[in-house]
């Protein structure tokens, strides 16, 4: 009973992963890339590393600016949320 139990909930867990279409997380991931990028205008030459998938309920990129006046880079996280497309961006990590 426990494997049952284990199998089905383990199926659950990768349900909404296998929902989408590649397309649609390729259009996912241009998404949170492009509302972080905006939000990071401003940074020196900001690269950016979206998480191919986010959590259930937010899109994650990794934004890591390489300053050109030789100081040490930065690295934000920007968080989308996929519901209504809106992304805020942490302060740099220390």
């Amino acid at each position: 009973m426990p494997k049952l139990f284990l199998t089905a909930a383990l199926q659950l867990v990768a349900a909404p992963a296998l929902a989408s279409s590649e397309e649609e997380w390729l259009k996912f991931r241009e998404n949170v890339s492009t509302a972080c990028l905006a939000l990071a205008g401003e940074l020196a030459s900001p690269e950016i590393e979206v998480n191919p998938f986010g959590s259930a309920t937010y899109g994650v990129a990794l934004i890591t600016t390489a300053p050109t006046d030789g100081s040490a880079p930065e690295t934000y996280a920007c968080i989308y949320g996929k519901a209504d497309g809106t992304a805020e961006l942490t302060a740099p990590f220390q």
